[in-house]
């Protein structure tokens, strides 16, 4: 109101003061006072009183970094007159009362915020006693047009009654001046008395939060729109997952399904092992129960504890040992290739048990002559613990659903170090096991892609793995598997320009594993920050009802994906507390993984502790 001289109070909403200082410090700097109106403009009457001083708080610090200065006056959102306190919201006045502010009321309110039209605007704010009032107009939340428009028109025929304006300090000093009883500051005093220069931590952090507001809002609508595009992805592979797993699963169990005439002849079971004298008997134990014919490998690759010495004491059929020094497990896997005497090899884990049934499944593919590899299915044998359970669900359904979508759509990323078979042909041609990635199980099945192979996935094929039992086991592991991935997808990035099955991968199977695996992971966390965010500060039901719909979609897919697998049910109760918790563990670890690929670090392979709890499985399903 500088172009009338008409000075004024405005009660600032802290968060718009946060987002506009420079039109805060203007209206310092011609003259006019400011006062509190809450942060977040939210009624304090029903608020905890930590809750109320934040609120205060908050809004004098961006004051301070607005305009330098903190002031003594308040005026509660939803009230305006003095008939509006009830026993709620007087704790609070008196609350604030101790706390040295002064709670402002008005006499008239011009309720331009109902658009009444210009000439009602002048004639309601006019006021009623004839001795002057303090008079709100609504500056904000709004088109306020008619209310710029109605001011000089105000104000003129106000000044033509013989009214004045001034400040709300500025009448009660006026006040002061004229009663007998008490003495104060004069109205040129008035700001003075309402407005403290900001100095010390006040001033600092208040500076501090404007410009963390101003860098806000510049990032938060880009974050929006990177929200968007992760919520419209992780809900489309949410729909192409379960439609692709349907299908698949109905085309797999046909009654007339079969790959080919019936594989039975002998395969070789490579098993790598180094230090795996708690699992190598169970392992062991479980092929020689093997309904197929196998001959079983271990390739001890330098173990320190006795294990070839415990598989070959085992004495059982058909258990061959090799002895190498310690070079890594692609360099065991290779060799065990070399060493195996028939054209199909399965590969596994040391701490892996198999089903009687596994490998005669497995190999059923290898019947169509286009298949060079199968993926099987890999089971969380230690599922008892939380920690287990957890990674019961992330295996079903983010592991094997996913399968059945690549299988597909032909471009399996993975075969799982678990439980794979392979031509022998096929991985001598690639080159064997590289050491290039730490994941040398989707290295070597994107070579195979590359090499025009088809790579499938037998969900009956079942195996029962050792997964981590502790959180910093667990941490390892998939920073190792994420890292490889990475690794891997660089290494072959050739793929992209490739023509036939290798440009069908690069162009089909690497965007989905880049995507659904890397990028919408490392921003799937803005969904959570976006959701506390607005539980906290705009509509906490609504972003509860948003969430949990997010989560009954999870629900629906693990369902199915635990249905098609067979398995129990139960599990699923622990899925609320696995999207608390360990999936935000998971983004870490992705995060952490981009880091080490971006900074070009370097990760070490690491052997995880083993317990060899899983042995021979009762029964399917458990």
């Amino acid at each position: 109101m500088d172009e009338y001289d008409v000075p004024g109070t405005f009660f600032l909403v802290g968060s718009m003061v946060s987002r506009h200082p420079g039109i805060v410090r203007d209206l310092v700097e011609q003259g006019n006072e400011v006062g509190v109106h809450t942060f977040t403009h939210v009624d304090l009457s029903y608020q905890s009183a930590s809750r109320v001083a934040r609120e205060m708080e908050q809004t004098q610090l961006a004051l301070a970094g607005a305009a330098g200065i903190t002031t003594t006056l308040f005026r509660a959102p939803y009230s305006s007159k003095t008939d509006a306190v009830d026993d709620y919201s007087w704790q609070v006045y008196q609350q604030l009362g101790e706390d040295g502010y002064t709670s402002v009321f008005i006499d008239t309110d011009s309720e331009d915020w109902k658009e009444p039209g210009v000439p009602q605007i002048v004639e309601g704010a006019t006021p009623e006693d004839g001795e002057g009032a303090s008079v709100l107009f609504h500056d904000s939340g709004g088109d306020r047009s008619q209310t710029l428009e109605a001011l000089p028109e105000y104000i003129e025929k106000m000044r033509a009654e013989g009214y004045t304006f001034t400040t709300v300090s500025g009448a009660m000093a006026e006040q002061r001046e004229q009663s007998a009883d008490a003495a104060g500051p004069g109205a040129g005093d008035a700001l003075q008395a309402s407005h403290r220069p900001a100095t010390g931590a006040t001033l600092y952090e208040g500076r501090a939060l404007v410009a963390a507001v101003a860098v806000a809002e510049w990032t938060v609508p880009a974050l929006s729109a990177a929200l968007v595009v992760v919520g419209v992805a992780v809900m489309g592979r949410f729909a192409m997952m379960l439609v692709l797993a349907r299908r698949h699963h109905r085309q797999r169990n046909r009654r007339r399904f079969a790959w080919g005439p019936p594989v039975t002849r002998p395969v070789s079971v490579i098993v790598p092992a180094y230090n795996e004298k708690e699992c190598i008997e169970n392992t062991l134990r479980s092929l020689a129960a093997s309904t197929h014919p196998i001959e079983v490998i271990v390739v001890d690759d330098g173990s320190t504890d006795g294990t070839a010495d415990l598989a070959e004491a085992l004495g059982l059929p058909n258990v061959r040992v090799i002895r190498q020094a310690n070079a890594g497990k692609p360099a065991a896997l290779n060799n065990g290739v070399r060493s195996a005497r028939h054209d199909i090899v399965v590969m596994m884990d040391g701490d892996t048990v198999f089903e009687p049934d596994t490998v005669a499944r497995l190999v059923q593919p290898f019947a169509d002559p286009s298949v060079g590899a199968v993926a099987g299915n890999a089971k969380v044998g230690n599922r008892s613990t939380l920690i287990g359970a957890w990674q019961h669900i992330e295996y079903v359904m983010g592991f094997n659903l996913d399968r059945r979508m690549y299988d597909l759509l032909r471009c399996m990323p993975t075969i799982p170090g678990a439980i794979g078979a392979f031509r022998r042909e096929a991985v001598l041609q690639a080159g064997g096991m590289s050491e290039d990635t730490l994941a040398e199980d989707t290295d070597i099945t994107i070579a195979l892609h590359r090499a025009g192979r088809r790579v499938v996935y037998e969900e009956h094929a079942r195996a029962w793995t050792e997964a981590p039992r502790s959180l910093r086991q667990l941490w390892s592991q998939r920073y190792r598997w994420s890292y490889g991935t990475m690794q891997a997808l660089w290494k072959h990035r050739g793929s992209l320009t490739d023509r036939g099955p290798s440009g069908r991968f690069g162009r089909v199977g690497m965007p989905l594993v880049v995507l659904f695996q890397v990028v919408t992971p490392v921003f799937a966390p803005l969904i959570d920050v976006f959701t506390v965010y607005s539980m906290l500060f705009v509509d906490f039901r609504a972003a509860l009802l948003a969430w949990c719909a997010v989560l009954g979609v999870q629900l629906v897919c693990a369902a199915y994906a635990f249905r098609l697998d067979g398995e129990k049910y139960r599990y699923l109760l622990m899925l609320p507390l696995q999207q608390l918790a360990y999936r935000q563990m998971m983004y870490l670890v992705l995060i952490h993984s981009c880091v080490t690929a971006l900074t070009g670090g370097r990760l070490r392979w690491q052997k995880l502790k083993r317990t060899g709890e899983v042995g021979m499985p009762a029964g399917t399903g458990g």
